[in-house]
C-alpha cells in the first residue's frame, strides 16, 4: 500500500516515487527521469530525479515545483506534488499558455536513506556556487568541533543530552541569530561537517541545470518553489524570496504571495541568508529577459535547538556506519520528527498551505501581460 494513513504521505522514498509517477500518468503529464549511477535505494530499486510536465509545448507562463532538495524533506514536498498537484487536478486547472514542471526528489539518494544530504554529504541547497572561489562562511569554523563531536566516528553512543548543553551554551553567547547564520550559511572546508557546501558541482546540481535549460529557459514568466521542512513556525508553510533577478521581481513576489512573504537578507525569515541555493542556479539557468518569481515554502516542525540536535546526530551517525546500516537506525527517529513528521494534523496542515501557495502562484502568473514584454 502506498499511502497507509491515506493522507498523501508515502513511507519511503521507492513508494513516494511510484505514487507520483502514477499520478503523473494518470493525470497525462509528459514524463522525464535522470537516474544517479553508481546507487540504489536501500530496496534495491533505481534512484532517480522524475519530473511531470502539463501544459503547452513551449509556454508562455510556468509554474515548477521542487520536492526533495533536502533528500528527507521529500515526503512533504512529494505529497503536496502528486495529491495537490496531480490527484486533485490543480496542474491541468492553469490557464491558457501557462505549464507546470514538477521536479520530484531533485536530492533521491538523500530521500532514500532519510538524509538531508546527498551521497557525499553535500547539502545541495549550498552547492551552486563558483567551486573555484567559494563563498566559504569563516564563522562555522568556530563551531565545527562543536556540531561534530570528535567521538562521533567511533561506537560510542551518540551524547545527545551534552551536545544539546553545549550548542545551547554556544547559542546564548554569540546570539540566536548569529549562531543559526554560522552554523547554516554553508562551509566549503569540513566535509564532515554539516552545511558543507561541496568541491564541485554535485550530480543533483548538473541534474537540475539541465532541466532549466530544457524546461524553463525561454519562458516569459516563471513562478519557482522550493520545496522545504524544519524552519519556522510548525506547518505554517512559510513562502521565503529566493529571486529572481529582475527589478520587480521582489515587489511582485509580495504581490503573488502576500504580507506573509519574508526574506532572509531583511531579517523577516525564519532562515537566515544562505549562499548556493536551488534558485540561484535556475535564475543562472536563464537566457536572459525572462521573469522568474522564486520562493522556499517552508513548513516548520520543531523548535531550532532539536532541528539543529537531530542533524547532529544523523551527521555522527553516518560517520559511525554504512548508509544501509545507518537508514535502519533507532537514531533515524530524530531526524524524521524533525523534518518528516508523522503527525496527521501537521500534514492536513502542510497540503492544506501548498494547495494555497500553489493557487497564489498560479493566480499570479495568470495575471502577467505576456504581450507587453
Amino acid at each position: 500500500m502506498t499511502d497507509p494513513l491515506g493522507d498523501g504521505f508515502a513511507p519511503d522514498y521507492a513508494r513516494a516515487r511510484a505514487a507520483f509517477r502514477r499520478a503523473a500518468s494518470a493525470a497525462g503529464a509528459v514524463p522525464g527521469g535522470h537516474r544517479l549511477p553508481g546507487h540504489a535505494a536501500p530496496d534495491g530499486s533505481p534512484l532517480t530525479v522524475d519530473t511531470a510536465y502539463l501544459g503547452p509545448r513551449r509556454p508562455a507562463k510556468l509554474l515548477v515545483t521542487v520536492s526533495g532538495t533536502h533528500g528527507v524533506e521529500g515526503f512533504a514536498g512529494s505529497a503536496c506534488q502528486t495529491r495537490v498537484l496531480l490527484d486533485e487536478g490543480l496542474a491541468r486547472a492553469a490557464g491558457p499558455g501557462t505549464g507546470v514542471l514538477l521536479i520530484h526528489a531533485l536530492n533521491p539518494y538523500g530521500f532514500a536513506y532519510l538524509r538531508r544530504v546527498d551521497q557525499d554529504n553535500v547539502d545541495l541547497n549550498r552547492n551552486f556556487v563558483d567551486h573555484a572561489a567559494p563563498p566559504h562562511n569563516d564563522a562555522y569554523d568556530a563551531v565545527h568541533a562543536a556540531l561534530v563531536p570528535q567521538d562521533a566516528q567511533d561506537d560510542a553512543p551518540f551524547p545527545a543530552r551534552e551536545l544539546a548543553g553545549e550548542l545551547l551554551t554556544l547559542r546564548d553567547r554569540l546570539g540566536t541569530r548569529v549562531f543559526q547564520e554560522a552554523v547554516t550559511r554553508g562551509q566549503y572546508r569540513h566535509p564532515d561537517g554539516l552545511f558543507y557546501g561541496g568541491r564541485r558541482p554535485a550530480w543533483s546540481h548538473r541534474v537540475l541545470r539541465r532541466i532549466v535549460a530544457e524546461h524553463m529557459a525561454g519562458a516569459a514568466h516563471i513562478a519557482y518553489i522550493d520545496l522545504h521542512t524544519g524552519l519556522g513556525e510548525r506547518a505554517a508553510g512559510e513562502p521565503i524570496f529566493r529571486g529572481g533577478r529582475d527589478p520587480g521581481a521582489r515587489e511582485r513576489a509580495r504581490a503573488w504571495y502576500g504580507p506573509a512573504l519574508t526574506a532572509s537578507e531583511e531579517g523577516t525569515s525564519s532562515s537566515t541568508p544562505i549562499v548556493g541555493n536551488t534558485a540561484s542556479a535556475v535564475a543562472d539557468g536563464l537566457r536572459g529577459g525572462e521573469e522568474l518569481t522564486a520562493i522556499t515554502l517552508e513548513f516548520g516542525t520543531l523548535p531550532g535547538p532539536q532541528v539543529l540536535l537531530a542533524l547532529c546526530a544523523d551527521n555522527a551517525l553516518h560517520l559511525r556506519r554504512p548508509a544501509a546500516q545507518a537508514v535502519c537506525a533507532p537514531d533515524k527517529r530524530l531526524l524524521l520528527d524533525a523534518f518528516a513528521p508523522a503527525d496527521g494534523q501537521w500534514r492536513k496542515s502542510v497540503l492544506q498551505r501548498a494547495r494555497e501557495v500553489f493557487d497564489q502562484a498560479l493566480s499570479g502568473l495568470a495575471g502577467c501581460d505576456t504581450k507587453a514584454r
